[in-house]
């Protein structure tokens, strides 16, 4: 079962959160960004459809019937998988001591933490990276490119979205030989990703495309730079 990629789900969680907190481009540098607004809008209005008829329902009924502590768990879970990604983008990029962070998440938490269910780094002062190849390429001086919105897969550009494959080389699914089990793990992923975001979605207004590519053009372009953006305002 996949109704719609665990990528354009975390996409819209790390936009969502970030959103309230960054200043975002304005109407003409975004615009300038988003040459195929009118291939992207149908796209996004398709994505944005399946969402609100399928995926929503899936993850508030989630929300419903699963225990607080064993949602945050199997959220945690999959956190610790996603920190194997991290690890790798932070050595590709030279983050050494970020890489070390990772590995010290990955052994405490996979092992106290009984395969990421608790999130003991944490816990411990040691937070949790959130990098990823579009990330390593944009650290290593290539330009995002025309923002696009791919099908199921939600918000990128022509940097971002190829970049999605090393990234899924580093998670587990190409690796799982027994495809039911395969699928439920991606599923019950996709299905607890929407269901941490069911409360940031108050903060979407106006236009919700042009929002939500305005916030993920500066998402990323803080993300690659760390942090450090220059504020034009």
């Amino acid at each position: 079962m996949r109704l719609i990629g665990s990528d354009w789900i975390a996409t819209m969680g790390r936009t969502l959160a970030c959103a309230g907190l960054l200043v975002l481009p304005t109407l003409g540098q975004a615009a300038e960004q988003d040459p195929w607004e009118s291939v992207n809008r149908p796209i996004f209005q398709f994505n944005d459809t399946v969402d609100t008829y399928a995926l929503k329902p899936l993850a508030q009924g989630y929300r419903k019937v699963t225990p607080q502590f064993l949602e945050d768990g199997v959220h945690n879970v999959f956190s610790n998988v996603g920190d194997v990604g991290n690890l790798v983008n932070n050595l590709l990029q030279g983050k050494v001591h970020d890489a070390g962070v990772d590995t010290s998440r990955l052994l405490l938490n996979t092992t106290i933490g009984v395969l990421g269910f608790f999130d003991v780094g944490s816990r411990m002062g040691l937070q949790r990276s959130d990098e990823d190849f579009g990330q390593t390429l944009g650290a290593w001086g290539v330009g995002s490119g025309p923002y696009v919105v791919l099908p199921l897969l939600g918000p990128s550009s022509l940097r971002d979205a190829p970049s999605r494959v090393p990234d899924s080389l580093l998670t587990p699914y190409p690796y799982m030989d027994h495809v039911p089990t395969r699928n439920v793990t991606r599923a019950v992923n996709i299905v607890d990703i929407r269901a941490s975001l069911l409360d940031a979605e108050r903060m979407i207004s106006g236009d919700k495309y042009i929002f939500v590519r305005n916030a993920y053009l500066q998402n990323r372009e803080f993300r690659v730079r760390d942090g450090d953006v220059e504020d034009d305002f």
